[in-house]
């Protein structure tokens, strides 16, 4: 077996995939069914009472049926599906919608990833109406994520187990018939431990302390003492803090058509991480960043850190070439519509805002009275004008006493006259340019006007730079310091219902800012006329008797910790969403969480990582298997691959490359506000994204282009809220492993550090060090054939870098019991 066969044999053992419809049918609702419904059922749904051509898709059965030119949708085969030709308006005898425009590229891109991913549709129903779904009111506050979380004793167990939450899940598994595992190695606990709270493998000092604690006050004792601890490492934070930003939808660039970079958007990712360790109170976290700057502040430190946790609303995607201002802060307010509720709630709200939501009990009015709210919030997002960004906007001024780092280099009062008057001349040639050109128009020497617009693009470039020179100092010149955010607007609105979601199609009545009716809450907070409302939705989404928010970060912890939420589903509570499978747990945990914890995160976490059903092995039961092979009532402790970020972490840390310091600002901020889009972008950047070896929650995040290491193992689509990773196991990871100058670079410092401690054994070095452990007689076997073969042949390459080289791709090594 050659080094190359080696890695793919360690490489390919698969890990199991759990499946995220739910997934899929957001995916649909937000980008599908909107323009399905306002493009294409006029002439092809029941309900418009047309189906030219026999084919009907308001069903997904229609659509597969197709009409009469056979399927209009085939699952994952986006090239053979005639739905997307005629979108695409291919033949000209086949265009959809006839005697219009051909849809954008955006749709059209959104409609072929959807039939590729295999075209989930949850419309099963006549119409695509699901008949039992809870779309009103009174039956939609008696589905189970519409209640709220009702108090539950925990079940008396004989033996009675560690912890309560261990009596729930004993409860459920003796009503199958089948049995917790017995407890995980002291060494695997470890590992998993470290990994799961702050993302990062134990080293030989952790390992020894641990072992130290065991022999002195015993296991129990042992890892009570070592999880306070790791709750305690700033690497907490950054773990953890990484999780919410899955959620928070967080990126350093607008994505879309113009991808124009985020250059403070760090701001809002160091929030987060500082805000995990800090262990600020839930509640709280969620009022900061949907209402911080709304907050009062003693302290400009405290002043800054408010306005900087409102980045959230301000970093997710944006069409910045968008030509419609009034569409294009329509859409921010229904992509920050869409975070909050999803985010927060695990419901789709934004599904509702060209019909009723299908599926849930969410009308036109829910999402309009949410919309006036956004619409009434100024969103800071800082681009600069050009070409190709029609919207432009400042950045929002934090305190200079609050004493914040900035990489801005400063100039002086004289450079910055000279910017002025450079700008003021330009936009002089420009007026003078553009009148020479219209009377050479009417002359009929430049009857198209080409010359025009071409003097108009040069010079709005120009400008453009100018103004992002002159943004990042104040007029003495020193450097300002700015973050993305939001603050509320002057001009506070109520908005009307929009048929079809059309701007040119308003209601006659204006619906007053509020939230979901189905939600109602005694002591509601009352939204006063000059205010934007956002901080009263904060508050009426933390209110104590909500019945998603606790319930869902629950959730989303439970997932992040046992693999598999409670609610598998993470972001959809919703009809389509999973139902519990423990929903007494989860409504004692949410309960917990609000009247015990005090909304603490550690606090929670701390509780479940000391369970006995997280201790359990991960050893596979066939007779347990059998009674239930998704193992939902977590008779074992699930397998699962170490996260992108982990991975990298992992092989820094244990070559000891890891920078564990925070570095300034990122990649991406000190490029300045640019579109990534363009060619020459890529040239003043690292050709992974990478070059660094600090952690990776600090590599640069841009919409459609990652770092190798995040884009091959499973990143989170940073467009959309993410409470859930898939997991693949493809050849490129393979690939990567094994040509990756990253990987390479980690290799030979092993290589180093091993030969530093003068050890014979070579194949029992590398495994103490690369995995924490001796290798079994097996391995031991693998690694002796692996080193004879090196060694053998011609070009008599460094066996042991090689060696580890394949070590960092092994199962054992991505992989976590």
């Amino acid at each position: 077996m050659n080094v190359r066969s080696l890695i793919f044999f360690v490489f390919f053992i698969p890990l199991p995939v759990v499946p995220s419809p739910a997934a899929d049918f957001d995916f649909f609702e937000k980008k599908i069914r909107p323009v399905l419904i306002e493009s294409c059922y006029e002439c092809h749904s029941v309900d418009g009472g047309k189906a030219k051509g026999g084919l009907l898709l308001d069903t997904a059965e229609g659509m597969k049926k197709g009409g009469d030119n056979g399927p209009a949708v085939v699952p994952g085969k986006p090239d053979n599906s005639l739905l997307l030709a005629a979108m695409a308006h291919e033949q000209p005898d086949l265009e959809m919608p006839p005697k219009q425009e051909r849809l954008s590229a955006t749709i059209l891109s959104d409609f072929r990833k959807w039939i590729a991913d295999g075209a989930p549709d949850p419309r099963t129903g006549p119409s695509g109406k699901l008949s039992d779904a809870p779309t009103d009111i009174d039956s939609g506050r008696k589905f189970w994520a519409f209640v709220p979380p009702v108090p539950a004793a925990p079940p008396d167990i004989v033996p009675a187990p560690a912890t309560d939450v261990d009596r729930f899940i004993r409860k459920e598994l003796a009503e199958a018939g089948l049995s917790s595992s017995p407890p995980a190695t002291p060494a695997t606990l470890l590992r998993r431990i470290h990994f799961d709270l702050t993302g990062l493998p134990p080293d030989r000092r952790d390992r020894k302390r641990f072992q130290l604690a065991v022999n002195r006050a015993g296991l129990d004792a042992a890892l009570e003492i070592r999880v306070d601890e790791l709750l305690s490492r700033p690497s907490y934070g950054e773990k953890w803090g990484r999780h919410w930003l899955d959620v928070a939808r967080f990126a350093e660039s607008s994505g879309k058509e113009s991808n124009f970079t985020y250059p403070e958007a760090w701001r809002y990712r160091d929030y987060v991480i500082d805000a995990f360790n800090a262990d600020i109170p839930f509640d709280r976290f969620v009022i900061e960043q949907l209402a911080g700057d709304l907050l009062p502040a003693k302290q400009d430190s405290e002043r800054a850190r408010l306005l900087i946790a409102t980045g959230y609303l301000a970093v997710g995607p944006v069409s910045l070439n968008e030509m419609n201002r009034e569409q294009f802060l329509a859409d921010v307010a229904d992509e920050q519509i869409n975070a909050s509720t999803q985010g927060f709630m695990a419901i789709t709200v934004a599904c509702a805002r060209c019909h009723d939501h299908k599926f849930d009990p969410i009308s036109m009015r829910d999402y309009y009275a949410l919309a006036g709210i956004f619409r009434s919030t100024k969103t800071h997002i800082g681009t600069a004008v050009g070409p190709d960004n029609q919207i432009g906007g400042e950045l929002i001024h934090l305190p200079r006493a609050a004493g914040l780092p900035t990489f801005y280099q400063a100039t002086t009062p004289d450079a910055v006259l000279k910017l002025k008057q450079q700008k003021s001349d330009l936009i002089a040639e420009k007026e003078a340019a553009i009148a020479r050109a219209e009377k050479a128009r009417q002359e009929g020497r430049d009857p198209t006007g080409e010359y025009s617009l071409q003097m108009a693009i040069g010079h709005i470039w120009k400008v453009g730079a100018i103004d992002g020179k002159l943004a990042l100092v104040n007029e003495k010149g020193e450097p300002n310091v700015m973050c993305m955010g939001a603050l509320d607007r002057s001009d506070v609105r109520d908005l009307p219902v929009y048929e079809r979601g059309e701007l040119g199609q308003p209601g006659e009545e204006k619906v007053p800012r509020g939230f979901p009716e189905v939600i109602d809450l005694a002591g509601s907070p009352v939204i006063s006329g000059g205010q934007s409302g956002r901080l009263q939705y904060a508050q009426w989404l933390t209110h104590p008797d909500h019945p998603l928010t606790a319930r869902v970060i629950v959730n989303r912890v439970w997932k992040h910790l046992f693999r598999t939420g409670l609610v598998r589903t993470t972001d959809n509570f919703g009809y389509n969403g999973e139902r519990p499978s423990h929903p007494k747990l989860l409504d004692y945990l949410a309960l917990r969480l609000v009247n015990e914890h005090g909304w603490s995160l550690k606090k929670l976490i701390r509780e479940l990582v000391l369970t006995d059903t997280y201790r359990q092995s991960s050893d596979y039961r066939e007779s347990a298997f059998l009674e239930d092979p998704e193992n939902r009532l977590l008779w074992r402790m699930a397998k699962r691959r170490l996260d992108a970020e982990e991975i990298r972490d992992a092989m820094l840390a244990v070559s000891r490359d890891l920078n564990s310091t925070r570095p300034l600002a990122s990649l991406i901020g000190r490029t300045g506000n640019r579109n990534a889009a363009l060619s020459h972008f890529a040239k003043d950047i690292p050709p992974d994204l990478d070059g660094s070896t600090h952690r990776s929650v600090y590599l640069p995040v841009l919409r459609d282009k990652l770092p190798d290491v995040l884009e091959l193992f499973d990143f989170a689509e940073s467009s959309l809220v993410t409470g859930h990773r898939e997991t693949t196991n493809v050849p490129m990871q393979a690939l990567y492993f094994m040509n990756s100058g990253f990987v390479e670079a980690r290799a030979e410092s092993l290589a180093m550090l091993i030969r530093k401690g003068d050890n014979d054994d070579l194949v029992s070095a590398a495994f103490r060090v690369c995995l924490g452990r001796l290798p079994s007689s097996e391995e031991r076997k693998v690694g002796e054939e692996f080193f004879r073969q090196v060694e053998s042949t011609p070009d008599k390459p460094d066996s042991l870098k090689r060696y580890c080289q394949a070590l960092l791709s092994t199962a054992q090594f991505r992989n976590l019991d």
